[in-house]
């Protein structure tokens, strides 16, 4: 790699991404960084998304492909020291690779063109549980997740990683009201689902093979009354065993996949 090693951690360019750790400053900038080789990679896929990227010299041994496939799209490339690295890194052990990414969630309304199954997220304030259920939606195939305006930011470090590369593959919506959310979800034509543990119904009672929306709440306290209110059915997942509940993200992940089996399956 061409180029002197960073090893100021005072130096500008490395507290201007120091800086991107920072929701106020993310949101000023435009841009958030994500870290480590599998969400840089999801990141260099998108033309035009990641504006620069930071590597260890031990970091760019272990991935060859990404320093290349970064200099190839034009993505400056700096070596960092490993203080520097410690610097910019959110992870008790840091993997040696960092990129500046510009923002790319989407509009409400460009997120449902066509939507059979969408994920809501609100009042989640998990970084780790929203990633991850980001993740799990992606998984399932789903054509969005919405984060209302009381949730995590996803642009979080932790958030993106549980993301594991998820935030860049579907288009996520930031800061909507759940009102507006649900009634631009109803206009599609989505049947919007609670996932509550107090819910009347049970995933086994419901019919999922139309279009749905899954509303997810906070971990622990779970949907308030008015949000509950404004779904078309409360679901809970049926406990079998002895389990008290299942976790935020689990849960989700449950529901997800019962909606994308069921559209899916004649």
């Amino acid at each position: 790699m061409a180029g002197s090693e960073l090893t100021n951690v005072k130096s500008p360019r490395v507290k201007a991404a120091r800086r991107l750790t920072k929701r106020a400053f993310r949101e000023q900038d435009r841009r958030f960084l994500a870290e480590g080789p599998q969400a840089v990679r999801e990141a260099l896929k998108l033309d035009g998304v990641t504006l620069e990227l930071f590597s260890t010299a031990e970091a760019e041994l272990r991935h060859p492909e990404l320093i290349t496939e970064a200099r190839l799209k034009g993505v400056p490339v700096h070596r960092a020291s490993g203080e520097v690295m410690s610097e910019l890194s959110q992870t008790v052990t840091p993997q040696g690779l960092v990129a500046v990414c510009t923002l790319v969630h989407v509009p409400l309304d460009a997120a449902l063109a066509e939507p059979r199954l969408v994920a809501v997220l609100a009042h989640v304030r998990d970084p780790g549980n929203a990633g991850t259920v980001m993740r799990a939606a992606d998984a399932a195939g789903a054509d969005a997740v919405v984060f209302t305006d009381a949730s995590v930011d996803p642009y979080n470090g932790k958030c993106v990683r549980a993301s594991a590369g998820s935030l860049f593959h579907l288009p996520v919506v930031i800061g909507a009201p759940v009102s507006a959310a649900v009634r631009q979800l109803k206009e599609r034509g989505l049947r919007v689902l609670a996932a509550d543990g107090a819910g009347k119904h049970t995933l086994d009672d419901v019919d999922l093979t139309g279009p749905t929306a899954w509303i997810f709440g906070n971990e622990a306290w779970g949907l308030p009354e008015d949000v509950l209110a404004e779904a078309d059915d409360v679901v809970r997942v049926p406990i079998y065993g002895q389990a008290e509940s299942l976790n935020l993200a689990t849960a989700a992940a449950v529901c997800l996949y019962s909606s994308a089996r069921a559209q899916r399956v004649p």
